[in-house]
């Protein structure tokens, strides 16, 4: 059985991705009538009082994708310069809690946001000269490039799209939320190589 805290996959009436819900704003729109279909396997199914006409309890499916109806704030990230937010969390999500110095997998307490152009040297904090690093390699490399350190990137760091923002800020996405995000997706996106780590 799903848990409760499950996320709901909210798209516009086109399919595009727009953002996680809960089950419970999940629930909100279906009742107020806002959403247009459904696709995904059913999540739960929230049961309600009985109805002391038809004497018929009411019953709401909730599925893993929903489409909306009406506009929406994210509509306008899906634009071409569109540049989601910066955050650890998304980083190392996108960076599928590596080290891209020495390969490790770490947890997120043990790794730490790189620069690989160091701010000191006039480097950005931009999703192109960000990457994961574990601590180790963070302070071994410390203000110098890694060419200095003697260090080797393991991959070249990249701006997520929308729809793979959206992917990397999913918790336990299931296998038809990622399925329909995968489809949007570039097709020379890196994330499309990778494969779910087991529970």
């Amino acid at each position: 059985m799903l848990q409760i805290s499950q996320q709901v996959l909210r798209t516009d009436l086109a399919g595009m991705p727009l953002e996680w819900v809960d089950y419970r704003a999940a629930a909100r729109l279906y009742v107020l009538g806002q959403v247009a279909y459904a696709c995904g396997d059913t999540l739960l199914r929230l049961r309600g009082g009985i109805n002391s006409a038809t004497h018929q309890r009411s019953m709401l499916e909730i599925h893993s994708i929903i489409a909306t109806q009406g506009t929406h704030q994210a509509l306008h990230r899906q634009r071409g310069d569109y540049v989601p937010p910066l955050t650890n969390r998304a980083l190392f999500q996108r960076d599928d809690h590596l080290c891209l110095y020495c390969g490790g997998r770490f947890s997120a307490r043990n790794l730490s946001r790189d620069h690989v152009r160091p701010i000191s040297q006039g480097g950005a904090d931009c999703w192109t000269n960000v990457v994961t690093a574990c601590v180790r390699c963070n302070n071994f490399k410390a203000g110098r490039t890694p060419e200095a350190a003697g260090m080797e990137l393991l991959a070249v760091p990249f701006i997520p799209t929308h729809a793979e923002y959206i992917f990397l800020m999913g918790r336990h996405v299931l296998a038809d939320q990622m399925a329909f995000l995968h489809a949007h997706f570039p097709r020379t996106s890196p994330l499309l190589k990778r494969r779910p780590r087991s529970a």
